[in-house]
């Protein structure tokens, strides 16, 4: 189990907005999580919205601005409402259970919409860029 579940939503949403979140804790599992709270709690255009800015100022704060992608960060919220839309699970949990594709197999999720490497892109990284093969 990874250790960001130790924590319930709130205090992980909450530790990750205001930037004190343990930064060992933020994997990509925890990456999907913050967007299934998101999306769950609110929708996903707040999810759009809130989260781009957050992981920025959460890499920022550690030191590591580079590492935020906007292409990578909206794709990603797009791809975890797809399957929450498919969903019956009730909590991250079973969800990431019932779905483990998206932690498994994330790029491979990214590449049947995109006909390049969003990761590597500098353009992708600085601004959303829209899907080339297959729109969300």
């Amino acid at each position: 189990m990874e250790e960001h579940r130790q924590l319930n939503d709130l205090d992980f949403k909450e530790q990750f907005k205001n930037t004190i979140l343990d930064p060992t804790l933020f994997s990509h599992e925890a990456h999907i999580r913050l967007a299934w709270i998101y999306i769950t709690n609110y929708n996903v255009v707040t999810a759009c919205e809130l989260i781009p800015g957050q992981i920025l100022n959460f890499a920022t704060k550690h030191g590591d601005p580079d590492k935020f992608n906007a292409t990578v960060t909206i794709a990603a919220i797009h791809i975890v409402d797809h399957f929450i839309q498919k969903s019956e699970s009730l909590n991250f949990q079973d969800f990431i259970a019932e779905f483990p594709r998206i932690k498994y197999n994330f790029k491979e999720l990214l590449n049947s919409h995109y006909g390049f490497d969003i990761f590597t892109s500098k353009k992708a990284k600085l601004n959303y860029i829209e899907p080339d093969i297959l729109s969300f």
